[in-house]
């Protein structure tokens, strides 16, 4: 077995449910951010080209990839489906937004989005090695019949 292989299988043995709860409260809140930055693209747009020197249409098409990124990440890591893909997707993202978009304002400045934007990327690198739980889709489609031998 690989290192790949034995993180996902001590991930799958070591998943308490209770952390489940996490995992769909941080896939709502990635949605909701999503949902946020689709109605404020302007605002989302402006923010990016203000740190990244490039053409509009870059910028428009990095702002939509942010936004899909957060909606389709977040349901799939709320429903537990392909939880360790979508977690993965989420890294880079809130790593820029941690480093380009925060930038201007201070950690600890009120209304600081900088504290919420790194507990959300310390909870995605968490669920990207634990994946999802026993409450999750996957687990569902994952569960194989039991056969049952006649008498």
């Amino acid at each position: 077995m690989n290192t790949a292989q034995r993180l996902e299988h001590w991930g799958d043995t070591h998943h308490p449910r209770w952390l489940d709860f996490i995992r769909i409260a941080l896939g709502i809140f990635l949605m909701i951010k999503g949902i946020q930055f689709l109605n404020n693209m302007s605002e989302l747009v402006s923010a990016v080209g203000t740190t990244i020197s490039s053409d509009s249409f870059a910028l428009i098409m990095v702002s939509h990839v942010v936004v899909f990124a957060h909606i389709a990440g977040g349901l799939m890591i709320a429903v537990g489906l392909f939880t360790r893909y979508a977690a993965i997707a989420q890294i880079p993202i809130l790593i820029g937004a941690l480093l380009f978009l925060r930038s201007n304002e201070g950690a600890l400045a009120p209304y600081s989005q900088w504290v919420l934007t790194v507990v959300a990327l310390l909870l995605v690198c968490l669920f990207a090695i634990v994946g999802n739980g026993p409450w999750s889709v996957e687990k569902y489609f994952d569960e194989k019949p039991v056969e049952r031998r006649p008498v």
